[in-house]
């Protein structure tokens, strides 16, 4: 059902921008209307979207931060894994930072199909074209909210992201009684606005078609151009993130080449057929196995990555951030490269369990605001995001089997040194 709905969507994109380029040679008395009808649709979707954004990642960053803190509380392997998750994390968010611009620098957007998408976005949203650019001084001051119910209503994201990591570590060092309770409320918020949102999706071909007919109609041809370099560059900046993984399996775990590749060859076909990395845990686990993982490790760091760690989502969400950014001819300044960086890999943290439309939206909003670029092109990119999704699922379930090789090669070296020997796991370790 998950795929039928992703490929509807996409159809009603691809129907919509070739219904608004045809529509643009039609006389004002039918194109105008025309339009006008599809902007209202699209905008009432696109704006029952925004509504959820704001407490959404309130929610999801506080039940992450507890639960989180929770599994480090179960031991070493845990605290390991979890050292793990937020290197890798953080990393792949400054990886998506780097390698996006890089890509658009040798493969540009041509600058006539970038001026139509202009023309055609902001007839979906007046300000999809400007955004404004503080200082240095001001973002720095934007770090900590004067009044955090006056930045959730102006949408200063970054304030929020503090608070919401401030609060959750808070609630983590709560007795257990207390943390439970308030994690459980926070939880049970984020599932209700969830259900909103599932609620909203379910009309997305509509939207969809509505917004694609109206960029259609103010960019022509040029828009489909530019959804297809668009999947290009993404799906680019995933690749590059798998890469990772096998530099953590072959030179962290120090697992052969061909062990890896052939134990990958299961969970990675699981993956590409399903998107989903929880579809997936069985055939990890037995490759995991396979590859000589001892069960008290796998057992733990497997199903921890599942819920806790999406690797390739702070790459992917930072690229199409920043092509949202290369589209529109805005410049962000290296502050916000750097607050929208730390967001990317803090959202990372509460998004990753989420279904992929979901977390489309919720993850890549907030880096959006701290990167001074409109959300409304998401409400499109979402219709075309089964391609990249499924590069963003092979390299999740890499890197989850990659992570669990290097927390039981630090495990094994810790022996090494405590008793002076330890037996190899099995092939690499």
């Amino acid at each position: 059902m998950k795929q039928r709905s992703a490929w509807l969507v996409l159809a009603a994109l691809v129907a919509g921008l070739v219904l608004g380029a045809l529509a643009a040679n039609l006389a004002d008395g039918w194109r105008e209307p025309a339009v006008e009808v599809a902007g209202t649709i699209g905008g009432l979707w696109l704006d029952a979207l925004k509504m959820t954004v704001v407490p959404l990642v309130v929610a999801l960053l506080v039940t992450g931060i507890v639960a989180g803190a929770d599994h480090a509380r179960a031991g070493g392997t845990a605290r390991r894994a979890i050292l793990w998750f937020v290197g890798l994390l953080t990393g792949s968010a400054i990886l998506g930072a780097l390698v996006t611009p890089l890509l658009l620098g040798l493969f540009p957007l041509p600058e006539a199909a970038a001026a139509a998408l202009r023309v055609g976005l902001a007839s979906v949203d007046a300000s999809a074209t400007e955004a404004p650019v503080p200082g240095a001084g001001a973002l720095i001051r934007s770090f900590v909210p004067d009044n955090v119910v006056a930045a959730a209503s102006e949408g200063r994201i970054l304030a929020l992201v503090v608070f919401a990591l401030l609060f959750g570590f808070a609630i983590a060092s709560l007795p257990e009684a207390k943390r439970r309770l308030l994690g459980s409320f926070f939880d049970a918020i984020g599932d209700a606005l969830l259900v909103i949102i599932g609620w909203v999706l379910w009309v997305a071909p509509l939207g969809v078609f509505a917004l694609g007919f109206v960029v259609g109609a103010g960019a022509g041809a040029a828009a489909l151009g530019a959804v297809a370099h668009y999947i290009v560059i993404v799906s680019a900046v995933g690749l590059v993130a798998i890469a990772i993984g096998y530099f953590v399996a072959l030179g962290v775990a120090r697992w052969s080449p061909r062990d890896f590749v052939r134990a990958m060859l299961p969970p990675q076909a699981v993956a590409v057929s399903t998107q989903s990395s929880l579809a997936s845990l069985p055939a990890m686990l037995v490759s995991a196995e396979a590859l000589g993982v001892p069960e008290r490790v796998r057992d733990i760091v497997l199903p921890m990555a599942v819920a806790l760690f999406r690797a390739t989502g702070p790459a992917m969400n930072m690229a199409v951030a920043v092509y949202i950014a290369h589209w529109l001819g805005i410049e962000p300044s290296v502050s916000q490269i750097t607050a929208a960086t730390a967001v990317a890999a803090v959202m990372s943290y509460g998004a990753v369990s989420l279904p992929g439309q979901i977390s489309f939206i919720t993850s890549i909003a907030p880096i959006c605001l701290a990167l001074g670029v409109p959300i409304a092109p998401l409400a499109l990119l979402v219709a075309v995001e089964t391609i990249p999704d499924i590069i963003r699922t092979l390299g999740n379930v890499t890197l989850d089997v990659a992570v669990t090789g290097a927390v039981a090669r630090g495990e094994n070296e810790d022996v090494e040194v405590l008793d002076g020997s330890a037996a190899p796991a099995g092939p690499g370790l």
